[in-house]
């Protein structure tokens, strides 16, 4: 079974012929909504909005280890995550697609692992790869059998919002090596590798970062829907097509 989930701009997958949801329970509370099970062609699909009903739950208040955990019991062996970001590197545009391939976490205080609390056992996970290796050549072969454009490799900053960064934030991070920045990205790929799902996450520009092109002197918050709104039908056509491999 495939895990898809959805967020900023994609509550719910259009291209997903539900059968049932089900509202969850997992030793680490609830997630962040109902799973929504059905197909795409003839592969097994749940879909999970990261963000809940309404969009209403932020980045750092996301119950991370509720949510995979739901979608591991569920039966989901894999994962693919969808993200909103926001572009350092200059020749991403808004509505551009980036597969990233590593990733740097700046955030804080999120319950980031399930190895924790007395009598857990310490256990060190590799993370040298933070995205699967093999899900991600997926996602590449599914956008170039679609004609969808979905540039390959980028570092994904995770930050802990909900505020958007400063420019001088941003230029840190570009210092750094970032290319996107988010917020949701950690704990979810950390979480992912330590119950053994495979993980990859499509990130969506939706706007320049602080600084940079149209947002050098504020983020233009009110064009960012119409950004995601367009660009996100073109990740439903990659996940589509990935169900079809």
């Amino acid at each position: 079974m495939l895990a898809v989930i959805g967020g900023s701009g994609l509550a719910q997958l259009g291209n997903l012929e539900v059968r049932r949801r089900k509202r969850a329970r997992t030793p680490y509370g609830k997630p962040s909504g109902a799973l929504a099970f059905g197909c795409i062609a003839d592969c097994d699909v749940v879909f999970l909005a990261r963000h809940g009903d309404g969009h209403s739950i932020a980045p750092h208040e996301v119950n991370y280890r509720a949510n995979l955990w739901a979608l591991k019991d569920a039966g989901a062996s894999e994962v693919v995550a969808v993200a909103a970001v926001g572009a350092i590197r200059r020749d991403l545009e808004p509505g551009a697609l980036l597969l990233p391939h590593q990733l740097i976490d700046y955030t804080w205080s999120r319950s980031s692992t399930y190895f924790e609390g007395s009598g857990a056992p310490v256990n060190h996970i590799d993370f040298t790869e933070p995205y699967s290796r093999e899900l991600r050549a997926r996602l590449l072969n599914a956008a170039l059998a679609c004609g969808e454009r979905m540039v390959d490799g980028g570092t994904y900053a995770a930050t802990q919002g909900p505020r958007l960064e400063t420019a001088a934030e941003i230029d840190r991070l570009e210092r750094d090596g970032a290319d996107v920045v988010g917020m949701t990205g950690m704990p979810e790929a950390a979480l992912a590798r330590e119950i053994s799902l495979q993980y990859a996450a499509i990130t969506v520009v939706a706007n320049y970062a602080a600084g940079r092109g149209d947002s050098r002197r504020a983020v233009p918050l009110d064009r960012i829907g119409a950004v995601l709104e367009e660009a996100m039908g073109r990740v439903c056509n990659i996940i589509d097509r990935l169900c079809r491999q």
